[in-house]
């Protein structure tokens, strides 16, 4: 397992010998939860074969990284997240792609597993898979001119354990004839971060209200 640290976009080639329907599990880190104002600072990619790649944008940056656009928006290519519609607004907003189609862990968790409240990605990694991770580093300062090996850590591992979580929740969701429902909430994520870009991050569109 080896964790590569790029700056400014993925070297040449790289994923380019997978097949073109493999999965691959993305992640952002950024200087805060407001889009707009906070800037996007790492992407991590994993293909689910035990290497992780980070590319990191210093402030000041241009988001001119080619290599990285055309595998973030490869159609086919299931992208993995957990909350993706987090990292598709992150992406869009900064990078100026649609990083999909999608696959949600965080949404499959939702539909799947109803007797718990407890859907964030350190609950799903330890009940799915019986592994532990830290989030101590999870509010950092990813804008620093140095990202610490901690920091490194702490980023691949948020891509690290998706591909076998999804193979887990594709199978309750088929359990629990959620599949197509869960599909559907997936289709509508680059909708919904689009929206929350427009404004409409607070506001329930489809309310009566």
């Amino acid at each position: 397992m080896t964790v590569y640290f790029h700056e400014e976009d993925l070297p040449d080639g790289t994923f380019a010998d997978l097949a073109p329907d493999h999965p691959l599990a993305v992640d952002t880190e950024t200087m805060g939860l407001v889009t707009a104002r906070d800037r996007l600072c790492v992407v991590q990619i994993s293909d689910g074969k035990g290497d992780e790649h980070l590319v990191r944008f210093k402030n000041g940056s241009s988001y001119d990284a080619p290599n990285l656009k055309r595998v973030l928006a490869d159609r086919n290519r299931v992208k993995i997240y957990h909350f993706a519609r987090f990292d598709l607004a992150a992406i869009e907003h900064y990078l100026g792609v649609e990083a999909g189609p999608v696959f949600c862990t965080k949404i499959a968790s939702k539909l799947t597993r109803t007797y718990t409240d407890r859907h964030g990605l350190k609950n799903l990694v330890n009940e799915l898979l019986g592994e532990d991770m830290s989030k101590q580093q999870q509010s950092s300062d990813w804008g620093a001119d140095t990202i610490t090996d901690a920091q490194r850590e702490y980023a691949a591992s948020d891509v690290r354990f998706l591909h076998r979580m999804r193979e887990i929740l594709i199978t309750r969701l088929e359990r629990e004839g959620r599949l197509e429902m869960a599909q559907a909430a997936y289709d509508f994520l680059p909708t919904r971060a689009r929206l929350d870009l427009a404004g409409w991050a607070d506001k329930d569109i489809f309310s009566h209200e």
